[in-house]
């Protein structure tokens, strides 16, 4: 993104490995429901076969911190 766009910068992407089949409920719902009750703000996203949630990279390592205490694992891809 050109660096005099109108834009809030800071955020982070968490996207979930591997494709979601539509059939499958729950998924957005467990992730936001962990970080909501850890107080972190979130904007989700969702695509035709996954879903990807940005949070502040000051939240970051909180994030990490709340989903992984409901068993979520992440895999650093960049």
């Amino acid at each position: 993104m050109p660096s005099d766009a109108r834009a809030q910068r800071g955020f982070r992407a968490l996207a979930i490995v591997g494709t979601l089949d539509f059939s499958l409920t729950g998924i957005l719902s467990r992730l936001t429901t962990a970080l909501a009750e850890a107080q972190i703000p979130v904007f989700a996203l969702s695509t035709f076969d996954t879903d990807i949630l940005l949070v502040r990279d000051t939240d970051a390592q909180q994030t990490e911190n709340a989903l992984a205490a409901c068993g979520i694992r992440f895999v650093d891809e960049s």
